[in-house]
């Protein structure tokens, strides 16, 4: 009895883990980082993006992220964006996503999420919060 326990507690682990990842590193060009709970990763193509990773660039940096929903993101040089929440739902396509451009520009190429819930996609610099309407768009912030 005991092993099945630990055994559906691993799982239940490894689900709440898992559950975090939001997208994956795709491409990255000069100096791009990935601060996660204070560290400072490399932007490495391949390394998964979590829900409130920062993703920074340098002066020379670009970094192209693919979100679990299909939502393409790509950040210029001397940008910060913040992922605030990723949830999605593979079946249904349901969930939102909302982050924020502290720094930089960001082109963003929506994916299923804003396809089927529009109203629950958000990205926010210091000054606005934009509502996705469309599938392509572009966000410059000089902060």
């Amino acid at each position: 009895m005991r092993l099945v326990f630990c055994f559906v507690a691993l799982l239940l682990a490894q689900t709440a883990l898992g559950s975090e990842r939001a997208g994956t590193i795709k491409t990255s060009q000069g100096s791009a980082y990935i601060v996660r709970a204070g560290d400072k990763l490399p932007a490495d193509p391949g390394e998964p993006v979590m829900v409130s990773d920062s993703i920074q660039t340098g002066s020379n940096g670009t970094v192209g992220i693919t979100l679990m929903d299909d939502t393409r993101l790509t950040a210029g040089p001397d940008s910060t964006l913040e992922l605030r929440r990723f949830v999605f739902d593979t079946t249904t396509h349901a969930g939102s996503l909302d982050a924020s451009v502290k720094r930089g520009s960001l082109a963003v190429i929506s994916g299923k999420i804003a396809k089927t819930n529009p109203e629950n996609v958000s990205f926010s610099t210091s000054a606005v919060t934009l509502g996705v309407r469309g599938t392509r768009f572009i966000i410059q912030t000089n902060q």
